[in-house]
């Protein structure tokens, strides 16, 4: 059976793998679905239609699953899918998602979600992305693999956060954030790509310096956004060693609907 403490509240009409533990006072809702090995602490509540994967682990007063802060929201069967190995830290709250978009938020795989952690309805959150601690993400944001969101990050309704990008601590996103690049201040501003996260994560010199060359074309060349996507694309043929990675910066910027950081 699965461990409960003996003050938690868990409600029959949820389904908790027998290897789950649930801490002192915490309360998970019917609906909730729990897979093996992941960790509730203590005074967590987990409600409404959340589905939670194998090996989390959950820290003291997270909110997970809880009504989307939307004044349009009436009560309607919505979702929250978290995936797997993620850590969600003290006081983090992660809302579900609303009818009026996907009906669902998600969090993806091996996220670190650091303590007072906002993630709003409808929001998309890849995976082995690091969200610091007090940012806050807005409805409908999407956040892309490998990124890493500097603590007090607050990013605008419906942003768009590329793969492998970074900001910096106290960043105000009102923009979409390209793949690979780095973006501070208040409003942000892009400031070069992640080299040093690129390497640690294996890019070598040689996709690390295509993707110099792209953001030059994208940032200091003065084409406009449309003529930086055509050369962007134009450039990705050309390119054996970042095809690939050209590839996913193309198709993001294709997507763009807010603008970019600048």
């Amino acid at each position: 059976m699965a461990r409960i403490h003996p003050t938690a509240i868990v409600d029959p009409a949820s389904e908790l793998d027998d290897t789950v533990e649930v801490g002192p006072w915490s309360v998970i809702g019917a609906g909730v679905r729990i897979g093996a090995a992941t960790r509730i602490g203590p005074h967590v509540v987990v409600e409404g239609r959340t589905t939670i994967g194998r090996g989390n682990r959950i820290f003291q007063f997270a909110s997970i699953g809880a009504d989307p802060q939307d004044k349009k929201y009436g009560g309607e069967a919505t979702a929250l899918e978290i995936g797997d190995g993620n850590t969600i830290r003290e006081f983090v709250t992660i809302n579900r998602g609303t009818v009026q978009d996907r009906t669902v938020t998600r969090v993806g795989n091996d996220v670190w979600i650091m303590a007072y952690v906002h993630i709003a309805h409808d929001c998309m959150v890849g995976d082995h992305v690091i969200i610091a601690n007090s940012t806050n993400l807005a409805g409908h944001v999407e956040i892309g693999d490998w990124a890493i969101l500097g603590g007090a990050t607050q990013i605008h309704q419906f942003c768009k956060i590329g793969a492998h990008a970074m900001t910096g601590a106290g960043t105000v996103l009102l923009h979409d954030l390209p793949p690979y690049v780095m973006a501070s201040g208040n409003t942000a501003a892009a400031h070069g790509i992640n080299s040093e996260g690129l390497r640690r994560r294996g890019f070598d010199a040689g996709r690390i310096n295509a993707l110099r060359r792209a953001y030059r074309t994208l940032y200091k060349s003065g084409l406009t956004m449309q003529q930086a996507r055509d050369a962007l694309r134009a450039s990705i043929g050309q390119d054996e060693v970042a095809r690939a990675d050209l590839v996913v910066l193309a198709d993001f910027l294709d997507g763009v609907t807010r603008g970019i950081v600048r």
